[in-house]
């Protein structure tokens, strides 16, 4: 038995740091098949969906974010939902983007994502409230993009570390991540030790590959010792979209608009970009929705 995508929230150096690290294997596959992206597009995807879970972990109750991507690459903007329940969903515009891998063997993220733009997080957290973060892209890696959103747009220094291992095939073989934040008034010697640890640390995608869980890679990064779990939670790809909320929009159209489906097509089909999924309305269908729509 697989072992399942869960996320741990954390303290490490007796509550001095902050942190959360995914194990998001599945999470990316499910992305992966119902996108059909390839290599490239895939860890680009994985990498900002496996943030994004940390993200909403970080949030309370019905609260909700959406990042978005836009570097100028020739995936185009990568969209991602995520909420405090450890439930995402994402796509980027053009799924069939790869290169050659780069010099080292590593899939290039930053030429697929594209370095001139920005990386924006809405967090909608009730009331009508949102937060809005914008920070230009420093790196296209993402990984040192969301560490430099954090520094600059909510003024908390943290790390990020997100991986995507792809198979030749274009499958999934895995991919999570960490996220660590420094609380105000973390002693320097701790501060130090981090930054060390940081530079001799394997990338998060081999921690994952090894078998690490997401436990074990905090402990890689802090020592065992140090390491308190607070919680873990299941996370998955979720998407929150249906038919029924097709035929909402559909009717908000207006009847003017339904008549020309009809005629020109005799049915209609919906299609969901984050998850791919299509929604057929038939002829009669569409005369019910158009009876609403009146």
């Amino acid at each position: 038995m697989a072992m399942k995508d869960y996320l741990v929230k954390a303290l490490a150096y007796d509550g001095n740091v902050r942190a959360y690290a995914v194990r998001t294997t599945e999470t990316v596959s499910e992305a992966q098949r119902r996108h059909q992206t390839w290599r490239t597009a895939s860890a680009a995807l994985g990498r900002t969906m496996t943030a994004g879970l940390m993200m909403g972990a970080m949030l309370k109750g019905e609260d909700k974010l959406t990042i978005k991507i836009n570097g100028g690459g020739p995936i185009g903007p990568i969209v991602v939902d995520s909420n405090a329940k450890g439930e995402v969903r994402g796509y980027v515009t053009n799924p069939e983007v790869d290169f050659e891998s780069t010099e080292n063997g590593k899939l290039d993220v930053r030429r697929a994502v594209g370095t001139d733009g920005m990386l924006a997080v809405v967090k909608d957290i009730g009331l009508r409230d949102f937060f809005t973060g914008q920070v230009p892209l420093v790196s296209g890696e993402l990984g040192e993009d969301f560490t430099y959103y954090f520094a600059t747009s909510e003024q908390v220094p943290s790390s990020v570390g997100v991986g995507v291992l792809v198979n030749p095939d274009d499958t999934i073989l895995a991919a999570g991540g960490f996220i660590f934040q420094l609380m105000p008034g973390t002693p320097e010697p701790v501060i130090e030790k981090l930054e060390e640890r940081l530079k001799t640390i394997e990338p998060i995608s081999i921690l994952i590959e090894r078998g690490l869980t997401p436990e074990q890679i905090l402990e890689e990064l802090f020592g065992k010792e140090q390491v308190k779990v607070l919680e873990t939670m299941p996370v998955s790809f979720q998407c929150n979209c249906s038919k029924e909320r097709f035929a909402n929009a559909i009717t908000g159209l207006g009847t003017a608009e339904i008549t020309a489906m009809i005629e020109e097509d005799g049915q209609a089909e919906a299609h969901c970009h984050f998850c791919n999924e299509k929604y057929l309305f038939s002829r009669e269908e569409l005369e019910g929705l158009k009876k609403e729509a009146k």
